[in-house]
């Protein structure tokens, strides 16, 4: 009863119990009760202290992994008595360790148990949760467990997105190069195909064109790179016009008037074999209209006509 720990909490004749808060593992041992009689009797118990195993700690994920190595991740926790196990998942799925390690602790009690898993990453592991849970009879069918997320590099991707999507000569257009990747893109190459200079190199994705014509039609070519390797999206623009296009024209040559009649002579007919016809000419709208006019007032002015010759037939019958 000399440790404050100790607390005597029933004591008769036929009954003597203690307790003992805050068991530490050198309270671990044969504990003796002994009655006083002739001949003195005695009674002993065997306490096992179980020692709970602290938080588990992973290693190995402290640096980005480049997509398709191999991650080796290692998962440890102490002061477990008996040595505790221990079991890995990443996101849903169980995953099999390469091997567990037991060591005792230096106060020659417990026990620190290591785990250690390998597995071959793709980028779809980038920001996958991995899992180390220890398992012991300390902890009361609970568990103690630690989350790391993985950081995965990978090789970009890319595309082209146009603003607008539909673009029209005379207006803005912005051409944006989104580069997704871990790490993201910072450089951007822009170029056109069939032109030997590159139009733009820079940290930025975006490609202005402020006024736009139909010059500008053609294939644009973006090329984005990261510490990871770089990748080429292309973008086929090709300016609409504005406004609607102007109906053509086509004006008439008129044929000369027909000469006077003559007998064609053997000379002549040669002459004449051997000449190319002059393309026909198509009449235009506008002619087809002038056209249309002159017959109108053809008919007009052939009525007046035949109304005044049977006016004048009539005046003549009736003069007397």
């Amino acid at each position: 009863l000399r440790d404050n720990r100790i607390q005597l909490e029933r004591s008769t004749p036929n009954e003597l119990t203690i307790s003992i808060s805050d068991v530490v593992l050198s309270d671990e041992g044969e504990y003796t009760c002994s009655i006083f009689t002739m001949p003195v009797r005695t009674a002993k118990a065997l306490v096992t202290v179980l020692g709970v195993p602290q938080k588990p700690q992973i290693f190995g994920h402290e640096q980005p992994i480049d997509e398709e190595k191999i991650a080796r991740l290692t998962c440890r926790s102490s002061g477990s008595k008996p040595a505790a196990q221990l079991r890995w998942k990443k996101g849903n799925k169980e995953l099999k360790d390469e091997g567990t390690e037991v060591v005792e602790d230096p106060n020659g009690k417990t026990f620190t148990v290591s785990s250690r898993v390998e597995f071959r990453v793709t980028k779809e592991d980038n920001e996958a949760e991995v899992t180390c849970t220890v398992d012991h009879e300390s902890l009361q069918n609970s568990e103690r467990s630690t989350t790391q997320k993985l950081q995965v590099h990978y090789k970009p991707t890319a595309k082209i997105e146009p603003h607008p999507q539909y673009p029209r000569e005379g207006e803005k257009l912005q051409l944006q190069c989104d580069g997704q990747g871990n790490p993201i893109p910072q450089e951007f190459l822009w170029e056109k195909e069939g032109s030997d200079a590159p139009l733009q190199l820079s940290s930025d994705s975006v490609l202005i064109f402020p006024f736009l014509n139909k010059s500008d039609s053609g294939t644009y070519v973006c090329t984005a790179t990261s510490s990871m390797g770089s990748v080429v999206a292309k973008y086929n623009l090709d300016v609409s016009d504005l406004s609607q296009l102007p109906t053509p024209h086509v004006h008439s040559t008129p044929a000369p008037p027909p000469g006077p009649s003559q007998p064609i002579s053997h000379a002549s007919m040669a002459t004449a074999s051997s000449f190319t016809p002059a393309p026909i000419q198509v009449p235009s709208t506008s002619s087809t209209y002038h056209a249309v006019i002159g017959g109108v007032v053809a008919v007009i002015v052939f009525l007046l006509l035949s109304l005044l010759i049977v006016l004048g037939h009539y005046l003549i019958r009736h003069k007397g």
